[in-house]
């Protein structure tokens, strides 16, 4: 009996020992507010810094992101307020942290409507008001951790470890964090003031940010505060801006750690994963203290950090501050890289003699190929940069490996900032939005239909370029990929484009040379009947009783005479009209345009059309060319112009067709202008009049305007322009005149 009391009476102790120990490690959680996006570097170190610390505590954390730097409306605030409120009330906190100004000040801002009655705990931040919070009713619930920079120390440092210095560069931008920091500058600023000159910049465009800094100034250094946002608004990533630091061609020291490793020389910083993990040691106190007493400091996790290579590059001393430095990127020593296998080597000395020499043999051995290889890598890359073609190659995953000098010059890019990267990650660049059109492989492995694109030189020239793809494979390190060869085709293409417009050229003279030998035809066999009828009315005079002659019958005669004659040269001019030049001739203008007129003068006539030919006295009308093709475009415009006023007539809008022929000189040019009051051409359909087939005639080819703009612009080296004026519509011939055997008018 006893006994199972005594067993009872320990098991009650287990349980309530364990049941107690099960209190005790209660899981605390703790929503984490960050003011900025996933990968935006500096709260990604913060968040790292404090779940280093929650990991070997009962805490938990849950992270919302507000994304502040790209989107920054009223109605997405007030949406994120809607969404973190839902949080709240689904899940229960133990305390809310706010990363950085944006979260603290949309947390105060909203406490009411997210009913956050938990310790609140900020980050991050370089100025704190007592009053804001009292304002606000919550001095027993606000805590934080004050992100300082060490602005003014920093500044002594500079001139310190770099004594040549005469001018100094500050960077800082135009956000809200810039805007606290601009207060401790500026202090910074009026006790140097004299000593050296300062710059500082706080409104700037990033291109020309980059432009500034591109070219080495003697004496002269940037303290690089802070850049996110250019003048524009525009947010930069962090590889952008280290890219920046790292091609400036002046030292940059910087803040804190987020750019050591990244081309700035350094200085004083702050630890930035180390600020989170203090004030994650902040937080787990708060939550400990049951009187929630309220805790407000400053971080003081500095670093004096150098990068060697930096500091080698311009000249810069370190060692001058008497502080203890820490270095990046310092080369190791040859015992430091080698220590386990000297050790090694000491310990079996005795036996690794021959082995030695036979080490030495084959690292002479290895140089020595190494050298070799390095001579054909740089061979090969001066082989492939003096390839005309652009030539890209990428791994299986789409990440750029290499490229040679055309293909950085076709996207003005190095090849340092390409490689490494995806095509996708330039997509504001003019050529790649439309390679990533047709090279749909470097986004989702897809074939692309056409190999053909278009694209612009550094000149601003268009290209033509032809592209071929291979897959390729390797088996040393079992690697694949893509390799994009672009050959430029323009040439060809224009000399296709070319051959094209001259083959329609031949077939439409072809056309009417078929034409004119149809016609010759026709007028042979109407020159015969009417040789006859001039023989009948002859034979009618000359038979009859001159007597009887009278004065009526004779004034007939004469009439077939000249009605039959006219009808003879009538045929003759339209049957030289027809037939095709066959070579450029010297002609004159206007007697070419009467000569068209007079073909078309009945029909012009008949239908109520009035032509006014206006030309400029004591011009040089004379022009070396095609007549006949000329005369026929000439034909087709003022036919068209007929069309278009007969039917404006048919609906009564006007009363009288009117066409003007305007012909002048202008400098060492004519110019034709024929316009007509037929109402115009549609805005939709005027830029178009000039292309192949296009028509607004029910039983029009679309041919006519095309061919006169191929014989004008490819034939003759003239223009032709239509433009709409406010009767109708007006087109502009403009020929170079012929001076030869001329005297040229100044």
């Amino acid at each position: 009996m006893r006994k199972s009391i005594f067993i009872l009476l320990s098991t009650f102790l287990l349980l309530n020992t364990f049941t107690g120990s099960l209190f005790a490690k209660e899981i605390k959680n703790v929503l984490i507010i960050n003011s900025y996006h996933k990968g935006f570097e500096w709260s990604d170190r913060v968040i790292m810094g404090m779940e280093d610390f929650f990991y070997t505590t009962n805490i938990d954390a849950n992270v919302l992101y507000m994304d502040s730097k790209r989107i920054a409306s009223e109605n997405y605030f007030d949406k994120l307020t809607e969404l973190y409120d839902l949080q709240l009330k689904k899940h229960k906190y133990d305390l809310v942290v706010a990363v950085d100004k944006f979260a603290y000040a949309f947390i105060l801002q909203n406490i009411k409507e997210l009913d956050i009655t938990q310790p609140i705990y900020f980050i991050g931040l370089e100025q704190y008001s007592k009053k804001e919070i009292k304002d606000y009713n919550l001095e027993k619930q606000v805590s934080g951790m004050l992100e300082k920079r060490e602005i003014k120390t920093n500044i002594k440092i500079i001139k310190r470890v770099y004594p040549s210095l005469k001018k100094l560069y500050i960077l800082n931008d135009q956000s809200a964090n810039g805007d606290d920091s601009n207060k401790f500058i500026k202090e910074a600023i009026k006790e140097i003031k004299g000593k050296f000159e300062i710059e500082y910049i706080r409104k700037i465009e990033f291109d020309a940010l980059i432009n500034k800094f591109s070219k080495y100034k003697e004496n002269e250094a940037l303290f690089f505060v802070r850049f996110y946002n250019d003048s524009t608004g525009k947010l930069y990533p962090n590889y952008e801006i280290a890219s920046f630091i790292k091609n400036a061609k002046i030292p940059v020291f910087i803040t804190d750690d987020l750019f050591i490793k990244k081309g700035a020389i350094g200085g004083k910083l702050v630890d930035i994963k180390q600020l989170g993990r203090n004030s994650a040691k902040e937080i787990k106190k708060i939550m400990e203290n049951k009187n929630n007493i309220v805790s407000i400091k400053t971080d003081d996790s500095y670093n004096y950090i150098f990068d060697y290579e930096k500091v080698k590059e311009f000249n810069i001393n370190p060692n001058l501050l008497n502080e203890k430095i820490k270095y990046v990127n310092e080369p190791l020593s040859f015992f430091e890289k080698n220590r386990l296998f000297i050790d090694f080597v000491f310990i079996i000395s005795p036996f690794l003699v021959f082995l030695i020499l036979g080490l030495i043999h084959n690292l002479y051995l290895r140089i020595k190929s190494s050298k070799k290889l390095k001579q054909r890598m740089q061979f090969d890359k001066v082989l492939l940069d003096s390839i005309k073609s652009p030539i890209v190659w990428e791994d299986d995953k789409g990440f750029i490996v290499d490229s040679n000098a055309k293909f950085d010059e076709l996207l003005e890019m190095s090849t340092n900032i390409i490689e490494g990267k995806q095509l996708k990650d330039f997509i504001e660049n003019r050529n790649v939005k439309k390679l990533l059109n047709l090279l749909k492989t470097f986004v989702d492995k897809n074939c692309f239909e056409s190999n053909a694109i278009v694209l612009k030189s550094k000149d601003n020239k268009e290209h033509i370029y032809m592209i071929d793809q291979t897959d390729y494979t390797e088996d040393i390190y079992r690697t694949s990929g893509t390799v994009v060869v672009f050959t430029d085709v323009t040439k060809e293409k224009l000399a296709l484009r070319e051959k094209i417009k001259n083959q329609e050229f031949m077939i439409q003279q072809s056309k009417l040379a078929e034409i004119g030998e149809i016609f010759s035809s026709i007028a042979h066999q109407w020159k015969t009947p009417l040789l006859e009828i001039t023989t009948i009315a002859q034979e009618q005079i000359y038979s009859t009783d001159k007597k009887i002659i009278d004065e009526e019958n004779n004034a007939f005669v004469n009439d077939i005479m000249v009605q039959v004659r006219y009808m003879g040269e009538t045929i003759s001019d339209f049957q030289n009209f027809i037939m095709p030049s066959t070579r450029k001739v010297t002609f004159n203008i206007s007697e070419a345009v009467t000569k068209m007129l007079e073909i078309i003068n009945h029909n012009i006539k008949y239908n109520y059309i009035k032509t006014n030919v206006q030309v400029q006295e004591d011009a040089n009308l004379n022009i070396l060319g095609y007549k006949n093709e000329l005369m026929q475009i000439l034909l087709n415009i003022v036919n068209n112009a007929k069309d278009s006023i007969v039917k404006r007539r048919k609906e009564k809008r006007i009363k009288e067709g009117i066409i003007n022929i305007d012909i002048k000189n202008i400098q060492n040019d004519v110019l034709i202008q024929i316009e007509d009051n037929g109402g115009g051409i549609p805005k939709e359909h005027i830029n178009n009049i000039f292309k192949p087939y296009y028509t607004t005639k029910e039983n029009g080819h679309g041919i006519g305007l095309y061919m006169a703009k191929l014989i004008i612009e490819d034939k003759m080296d003239g223009t032709i322009e239509v433009e709409n004026t406010n009767n109708g519509a007006m087109f502009s011939i403009k020929l170079g005149a012929n001076y030869e055997n001329t005297t040229i008018r100044r």
